[in-house]
């Protein structure tokens, strides 16, 4: 039987070996060879979630096999990609502008063939933003962009969440967020003020002339998970009016703002009203603000587009149409607001 001595020289002479082969291999390469285009999807995914499991569960494949597949683009482009630090990753600046480029180009490479293979196919646009604007004032709204624009349908996401908008194929969102605090373009700002159904003070009976009467009616309000980032109704808005100790008749909770205000549409108490989401029911007077004055919200609702969707002219064209319905005239209340700054 031969015997085979381990010698540690030995390995690292054959390791050295290796990467003088895999350099002079590189080299004989032209610089403009692309690599396969598999390695460069899966790489940007493991990019985009900087996670090699998590870009592994995405397309499918093991943990083990995402990793060797980097480590082959890696060696094809004789760069690293990724600094692998315990339990993260991060992007080389080699790794980020190649990220950078996979993005946009895999984008427009996946729309291209979507359109050979269905040229007749419908677009179909993902829209996400809070439960209450896609009620109140969305989808109002939507039948008059959807009439100018046959060949395009939009799917809403209405939640609280953030969502990853290149991560899970979502193109527009409008966030609700304060203001300065995130990268968008303004679609409108936010006032606050109390409203109800006419039909609540005739069935009362009770004078709602101050903040102070509030204590006569049940208040509405609307209940956040912690998470949310988002301000409760009524607290915030009673210390402004330097009324934190005020016990109402009664408290209705809601998960979703919508909730609340139909609650209100339909006489069973105070709600806080945000405009422009209800700017037509007080239109329509099936709310008023019997208080004199409203506040300025420190948050307001952004428009962000995903920059890979920027350049489809559907997201164009949705975009224009949601400037253009914010642009519109607000509705004034009954009564001249009190313009000063709302907690929260």
């Amino acid at each position: 039987m031969r015997v085979i001595e381990y010698s540690p020289q030995a390995r690292s002479d054959s390791n050295e070996t290796s990467e003088c082969q895999a350099f002079l291999t590189r080299m004989r390469k032209p610089a403009t060879r692309l690599p396969p285009l598999e390695l460069l999807v899966e790489f940007e995914a493991a990019a985009r979630h900087l996670s090699f499991t998590k870009a592994a569960a995405e397309r499918f494949v093991t943990q083990s096999a995402m990793s060797r597949r980097i480590k082959t683009l890696e060696d094809d482009l004789g760069v690293a990609l990724f600094r692998r630090r315990h339990r993260a990753l991060v992007l080389t600046d080699e790794g980020q502008r190649l990220f950078e480029t996979c993005t946009t180009l895999l984008a427009e490479l996946r729309t291209t063939v979507a359109r050979i293979r269905q040229p007749t196919q419908r677009q179909v646009l993902a829209l996400t933003t809070t439960p209450g604007l896609a009620s109140l004032w969305l989808i109002p709204r939507l039948p008059a962009f959807t009439q100018a624009h046959p060949g395009i349908d939009v799917r809403i996401d209405a939640s609280f969440r953030r969502r990853d908008l290149r991560g899970e194929g979502i193109d527009v969102a409008i966030r609700y967020a304060p203001a300065g605090s995130i990268d968008g373009t303004q679609l409108f700002a936010e006032t606050v003020l109390p409203v109800c159904s006419p039909q609540l003070l005739k069935r009362t009976g009770h004078p709602l002339r101050s903040a102070a009467d509030l204590h006569r009616f049940p208040l509405l309000q609307m209940m956040l998970p912690a998470d949310a980032g988002m301000p409760t109704d009524w607290d915030p808005w009673l210390k402004a009016v330097n009324l934190p100790d005020l016990e109402p008749a009664a408290t209705l909770s809601f998960n979703n703002y919508d909730e609340v205000i139909v609650a209100a549409v339909a006489g069973q108490g105070i709600a806080l009203g945000r405009t422009p989401l209800i700017d037509r029911l007080l239109e329509e007077r099936k709310l008023v603000a019997p208080l004199q004055g409203s506040f300025a919200s420190p948050r307001a609702y952004f428009l962000v587009i995903e920059p890979a969707a920027r350049n489809r002219p559907a997201v164009r064209a949705l975009e224009q149409w949601l400037q253009d319905e914010a642009a519109r005239p607000a509705v004034s209340v009954s009564r001249r607001p009190r313009r000063s700054r709302a907690p929260g």
